[in-house]
Parts: C-alpha cells; sequence; structure tokens
C-alpha cells in the first residue's frame, strides 16, 4: 500500500504546472496559492520536516510576529493571531506551519520531503524542470544517479542558499536578471528594509525560474 500509493503520487508528479523547491513558509504559501488557481504544484524538501526555520520562532521562543497584510493570509489559513499592539499581531510559529502545510496539502498540493534538488534542466534559454535524489544519497556522497521531472515554471523557495539561483549562476554563468547578472548576497539585518525587498524582489530572475521567501533576497 505504501509503494504503491507513494509510486502513484509521484508519477502524477513528473509533469508539473510549477516545482517548488523548499517546503518552508515562502515554498507552502506558494503551493497553497498556486493550487488554489487550479496549478499542478508539487514541493520538493530535503529534509524530514516541512516549515523551514519557521518552528523556532525568533531565537527558539516559538512565536512570531506579523503585519496587517500576513494577518489576512494566517486568517485564511485558519491560523488564529492575536494583536500585540496597534498594527502588529503575534502567531504560535507551531500552529502557522502546521497551518500552511495542512492547507497547501488539501489544496491539493503533492510535498515529497526527503528528496534533494541537485540540477536544473534547461533546454534553449528556459528552465523545464528538476532534477532529483534522496536527501540520503546527497549526505552520504554515494554516486547514485538522479531522475528529472519536468515543469513549467520552477520556484526557488530554499532560503537563504537560494539554491536554484546558484546552481543557474554555476552551470551558465552571470545571467540572472540582478544587478551583476548573479546572486546578489544578502545584507545585514534590516528588518523594515528586508520585507519590502523581499516582496519586491519575489519575481522571475531566469526564464522559468522564481525566487521567493529569504531566496528573493540573497
Amino acid at each position: 500500500a505504501i509503494i504503491k500509493s507513494f509510486m502513484e503520487d509521484f508519477l502524477q508528479s513528473i509533469k508539473l504546472d510549477v516545482a517548488i523547491a523548499g517546503a518552508g513558509p515562502a515554498g507552502l504559501i506558494a503551493g497553497y496559492c498556486l493550487a488554489k488557481k487550479g496549478k499542478k504544484v508539487a514541493i520538493f524538501e530535503r529534509k524530514l520536516s516541512v516549515g523551514g526555520g519557521m518552528w523556532g520562532g525568533g531565537m527558539m521562543f516559538n512565536k512570531i510576529v506579523i503585519q496587517e497584510e500576513s494577518k489576512r493570509i494566517l486568517n485564511e489559513l485558519g491560523v488564529r493571531t492575536k494583536e500585540y499592539k496597534k498594527g502588529y499581531y503575534l502567531a504560535d510559529s507551531i500552529e502557522a506551519v502546521t497551518g500552511l502545510a495542512f492547507q497547501a496539502v488539501k489544496k491539493g498540493v503533492k510535498i515529497f520531503n526527503l528528496i534533494s534538488v541537485e540540477d536544473v534542466m534547461i533546454r534553449g534559454e528556459k528552465i523545464t524542470g528538476l532534477v532529483l535524489n534522496w536527501s540520503s544519497v546527497e549526505m552520504a556522497k554515494l554516486h547514485v544517479d538522479p531522475l528529472s521531472i519536468g515543469c513549467r515554471v520552477a520556484v526557488d523557495a530554499t532560503g537563504h542558499n537560494s539554491e536554484l539561483a546558484r546552481i543557474v549562476e554555476k552551470k551558465i554563468g552571470p545571467r540572472l536578471k540582478t544587478e551583476s547578472g548573479g546572486i546578489m548576497g544578502e545584507k545585514p539585518m534590516w528588518a523594515e528594509v528586508g520585507e519590502k525587498t523581499i516582496v519586491d524582489n519575489t519575481k522571475e530572475v531566469y526564464p522559468g525560474l522564481y525566487v521567493a521567501g529569504m531566496a528573493a533576497n540573497a
């Protein structure tokens, strides 16, 4: 039952509208919103658990602070929020992660954990798929050939490492839609500016490749 049902899910995900690398908050909400619009979406997460670093809140105090715009999204997902002071709200980080994951799956997003994205497929001048392998193979540094899946669009939601964008830069040179053509790198912490630029930088950085979440600010 386990093998058959897993393989059915995987076979249904070898041709996708959107393939997302990383099941942190950005990847989960991207998957949720895309699936809500009828897109065929799968998320590939190298770790055992989804949620990225959101579980730990701030410095392992498992609370998160959000503003009005984010409150609307969490309310839609059924995640409870509590006003801290005008314009700022608190949420439980555990509830936020589990709520995001639950609602994404309910909308039809397939989440494959313990699978790493080790390369991208490029045809002509466009990303056309992702190259996958088991995370355990990557960790053990075994020489095992990967498998590939096709997608119309890929989303790099891998967090601070912006792994898909780095792969593209490494493989084809500085061709990203940035000032330098490559990864710009993170700047010192300035939350107010960072929150604005993460919205501005959530966009297509190479034909068929979008960045979201912390990957957008790297």
